[in-house]
This record gives C-alpha cells, sequence and structure tokens, in this order.
C-alpha cells in the first residue's frame, strides 16, 4: 500500500497600493525592514536590529540580530523586477522544511495589486495545517502594514497575529547561538 501525501491549499493574499508597480516591489523587497513587523514577527523579538531581502536569484532574506547574529528566513528563486519576486521561506525553521511564496505585482492603473501565494506546508509535516492556518490569519496583517492600511481592524490583526506567533515559539525549540568570535556570513 502507498501512502498519499495531503495537499494543503496555499494561502493567497491580494492587496492593492497606491503606486506603481516598480515602487510596489521596490516597497516590497529594498524597504522590508520599514513595513514588516519585527517587533512581533522576528526570531530575534527585541534585539532584531533589521531585515535585507538580497535583490538576487540565491540572496537571502536575512534578519540581523544585535550582537552580529543572523537568521535566515529563506532565499530568493525569482528575481523579475518589477513583476514578480519568489523565494522559499523558513524563518525558524529547518531549510528543508521551507515553503514557497511568489508574489506578482500586477499594474492597475496608476495603483499595483499585490497577489501573494504561499504554499508548500506538506514540508511541515503534521504542523503544516497549523502554519498555514496562522500565516492566512498573519500575512493579512503583514501586508496591511505593507500597504499602510491603518485603523481597528489592523490593530485587532496585530494582536492576533501576535498571539499566534507567540504560540508557535513557544512550541518549538530556539535555534542554537552561534560561537563566540565566529562572524556573520556577508
Amino acid at each position: 500500500m502507498t501512502q498519499t501525501s495531503t495537499t494543503i491549499p496555499p494561502v493567497r493574499r491580494t492587496v492593492v497600493v497606491n503606486a506603481p508597480p516598480a515602487a510596489a516591489f521596490r516597497r516590497f523587497t529594498d524597504e522590508i525592514a520599514t513595513w514588516w513587523p519585527l517587533g512581533t514577527h522576528s526570531l530575534g523579538e527585541g534585539a532584531t536590529e533589521t531585515c535585507v531581502f538580497e535583490g538576487r536569484v540565491g540572496g537571502r532574506i536575512v534578519e540581523r540580530i544585535r550582537g552580529g547574529r543572523e537568521a535566515v528566513w529563506g532565499t530568493v528563486t525569482a528575481w523579475e523586477p518589477p513583476h514578480r519576486v519568489a523565494f522559499t521561506w523558513h524563518p525558524g525553521q529547518n531549510p528543508d522544511t521551507a515553503q514557497d511564496i511568489e508574489v506578482r505585482f500586477v499594474s492597475a492603473g496608476n495603483r499595483t495589486r499585490v497577489e501573494l501565494t504561499h504554499s508548500g506546508w506538506e514540508r511541515l509535516g503534521a504542523e503544516g495545517k497549523k502554519f498555514r492556518n496562522g500565516y492566512n490569519i498573519g500575512w493579512v496583517y503583514v501586508l496591511g502594514r505593507y500597504s499602510r492600511r491603518r485603523g481597528p481592524i489592523m490593530a485587532f490583526l496585530r494582536g492576533v497575529t501576535a498571539l499566534v506567533h507567540l504560540a508557535n515559539r513557544l512550541k518549538r525549540p530556539k535555534p542554537p547561538a552561534p560561537e563566540a568570535g565566529v562572524p556573520r556570513p556577508s
């Protein structure tokens, strides 16, 4: 008897931003540290200094943490400015469990429709459905920050995603700290 794998549907989120595709692409990639909620959605927690999106295929998405530590969130698999970027995604997880994220930037007059697809949940094994459910809510909040949305719904989503994020962090082991004196990769 062969075992069949369960397919977990991707998370799909769309947001419209008041910018042309080139500016929307640049904000998503080059300016990720200005809109990503590093205070609640990072591995270094309060010690996180920034996040960098290395703009090329093979580039990393890396969180820089006070004291010279780094945490790699993923690797760029497609770099097609200003229309598309794709990358693996595994913050705090083994790279073997990385999911896939594709973001498309579609011109909509003088605005841009940003379409995000997050798939590959099966690589997380039994935890895949739980993580998918958390990201299903989390991407609404994160993309709301990216698109500069404000108001009570964003405040509510910030609270919900912070609780989900905290619950997930409490259940997973901390990554080992780098050895003292070992420089971070460039």
